[in-house]
């Protein structure tokens, strides 16, 4: 798994939010407000605030979510841009503290708990201005464009001049991410040369790529029926000038910056510690993906013992196998028999959209409330299939009609084996991402803030958590399947020693490598491209492992306590009732939910 696609931040929009366009931000009132008679209301005018503020610095999200103005405009990372930002919110801290948390009960409570934890961490991350690096080893704001194209809809005359228009304001989008980027060379904090080349082949092939290739045409190939066909076709022309004329010379620009600035000028060295002020960095980086105040010393150590022990059961498997030698042996038989792979993408879909339609089956069994949205499995996009992971999920959006995906990467079938699929299927479909993800979106009572949360702890260790859930669901069925899940185990367990090997000890790649080539059944392919993607993404890997510890911790707690009154399906509406959040209040929602008895879920409170 390699996380939730596509690089755009899911800070939330509510539909009726208008955002600022590129250079400007959504008003927030002045820091240092007295408190009101109200907190309650109060509280609620901070919210709204901070969702204007979200749908204002994403307006790609705010889009999905129906709002009309954002449709029309790209993100602004712009350094004046930031600095409002970070007005904004130190006013909205300033509000959020004037406002007793004792005052408040219930979701209140839990709203205003959550935001100041957002608050903070944002607050806290600005002093490293993380906008000189805007893309890691496999995604980044070049993909951007092609996510938007992905969930735009168009049913209108307005919703096409909308699309057309925003097309044609990629070049100042482009330009300030340029900037930035020269802003990172300038100051030493930029990706290592080994992943700015690796980018720079995507970008070169998105240049490539001719207009009327483009994805971005995409809204404009379903428009509805009920449409005449010369205003079809008369948009559809439109909107390819507008590629041509912006877009191409915008993709042109960035691939001769990568070319004749940033590959010659990235650094050559791995780890973030090796950059300006790296050492704090990295630190923030740990604390902001695993919500916990552990060091990476100490995640160091967590990955170690967890390596240990899935060693133990993989061993237990390879006995089960009948297989007859040591642990290298098996590894070179799992990654070479014939029986393991398939030879056609299209065979590939088909087994991966099986184990989907199994897992759907089960589901009610062990989950109390699903999400309306459904899901379907599509293949990776083949321009971006090189760099990508073996699998991702695409969220869906519930306004604009449009289902989640789970990607597949069907390139390469001979590093795509059949015994990491039950696993893989369940972390980015259901019970996985889309399952999380998708409940969240439907969540229309709770703030915008929340029903996009993408805390990495909480998503990612649910998704994880759910590849072990569905050994109940009977999906590993041979000593192969439990050692393939066993191996996804155990490549997010040497994550944690991998990230900080690389940030923080100094790693080289080939020692970082080593872990995943040591200890699992991964494809070679999948390795090298992990490998490079902890490279290039500081601190985001750690959030897996540590988030479904925690989560199994939590279950087995609860069963313990409640005996016969545990119920699976509660206990899983408590996990997913209330959106993302940080393990610390996670826990304390389910020491809540322990203490009444068992019965239905209810918000965290204060905690």
């Amino acid at each position: 798994m390699a996380g939730v696609a596509l690089g755009v931040p899911f800070s939330g929009a509510m539909a009726a939010d208008q955002p600022a366009p590129m250079g400007t931000s959504a008003p927030v009132a002045a820091a240092g407000a007295k408190p009101a008679d109200d907190p309650v209301q109060t509280l609620r005018t901070i919210i709204a605030d901070y969702d204007r503020y979200s749908a204002a610095i994403d307006p790609i999200t705010a889009g999905q979510r129906g709002n009309q103005a954002a449709r029309r405009v790209w993100p602004d990372d712009s350094p004046g841009a930031v600095r409002q930002r970070q007005e904004q919110l130190r006013a909205l801290k300033a509000q959020l503290d004037a406002v007793p948390a004792g005052a408040l009960s219930g979701e209140d409570a839990l709203n205003r708990t959550l935001l100041e934890w957002r608050l903070e961490l944002d607050l806290d991350g600005f002093r490293f201005d993380e906008e000189r690096i805007p893309f890691t080893a496999d995604e980044g704001f070049f993909q951007v464009p092609s996510y938007a194209a992905e969930g735009t809809t168009i049913r209108t005359d307005a919703d096409a001049a909308d699309w057309i228009e925003r097309l044609r304001q990629l070049p100042t989008y482009y330009d300030i991410e340029i900037a930035n980027m020269r802003r990172g060379l300038h100051t030493g904090f930029t990706q290592p040369r080994l992943i700015a080349e690796k980018i720079e082949k995507v970008v070169q092939a998105q240049a490539a790529l001719p207009a009327e290739k483009s994805p971005l045409l995409a809204p404009l190939d379903q428009l509805p029926s009920i449409m005449p066909p010369d205003q079809r076709q008369k948009l559809r022309e439109q909107a390819l000038e507008a590629i041509r004329t912006a877009v191409k010379p915008a993709e042109q620009k960035l691939a001769a910056f990568f070319r004749d600035e940033y590959v010659p000028g990235s650094r050559t060295t791995l780890g973030a510690a090796d950059m300006p002020d790296g050492r704090a960095y990295y630190a923030y980086r740990v604390r902001h993906e695993t919500t916990t105040d552990l060091t990476p010393d100490q995640v160091f150590a967590l990955g170690q013992s967890e390596i240990a022990r899935i060693r133990q059961a993989m061993d237990q498997e390879i006995h089960a196998s009948g297989f007859h030698g040591d642990f290298k042996a098996f590894q070179h038989f799992l990654r070479t028999d014939k029986r393991f792979y398939v030879t056609t993408r299209e065979a590939l879909m088909e087994k991966a959209s099986r184990l989907a339609k199994r897992v759907d089956g089960q589901l009610p069994h062990f989950i109390g409330k699903l999400p309306r949205l459904s899901y379907g499995v599509r293949e990776v996009p083949r321009d971006i299939e090189e760099n990508y992971t073996s699998g991702r999920y695409n969220p869906g959006s519930p306004e604009q009609g449009i289902a989640g995906g789970l990607m597949i990467n069907t390139s390469h079938l001979d590093q795509r084996p059949l015994y990491e699929l039950p696993a893989l299927v369940s972390h980015e479909g259901a019970p996985g991402h889309h399952i999380q993800i998708a409940l969240a979106q439907e969540m229309t009572g709770l703030p915008a803030f929340r029903r996009d949360s993408d805390i990495t702890a909480y998503v990612e260790g649910w998704a994880l958590y759910s590849e072990q859930l569905t050994r109940e669901f009977g999906l590993y069925g041979t000593p192969y399947e439990r050692f393939g899940l066993l191996s996804m185990e155990m490549w997010r367990a040497c994550r944690l020693v991998m990230d900080v090997g690389i940030h923080w000890k100094g790693w080289s790649r080939d020692q970082a490598l080593s872990c995943l080539r040591d200890n699992t059944a991964l494809a070679d392919k999948n390795m090298q491209n992990e490998t490079d993607r902890y490279i290039a993404w500081p601190g985001q890997a750690l959030g897996y492992k540590i988030g479904e510890l925690r989560l199994e911790a939590l279950r087995k707690k609860a069963e313990a306590a409640l005996g016969a009154r545990f119920d699976i399906r509660r206990f899983h509406d408590v996990l997913l009732d209330e959106g993302a959040m940080p393990l610390s209040v996670v826990e304390q929602r389910v020491d809540d939910w322990i203490a009444a008895g068992g019965g239905a879920a209810t918000p965290a409170g204060g905690h």
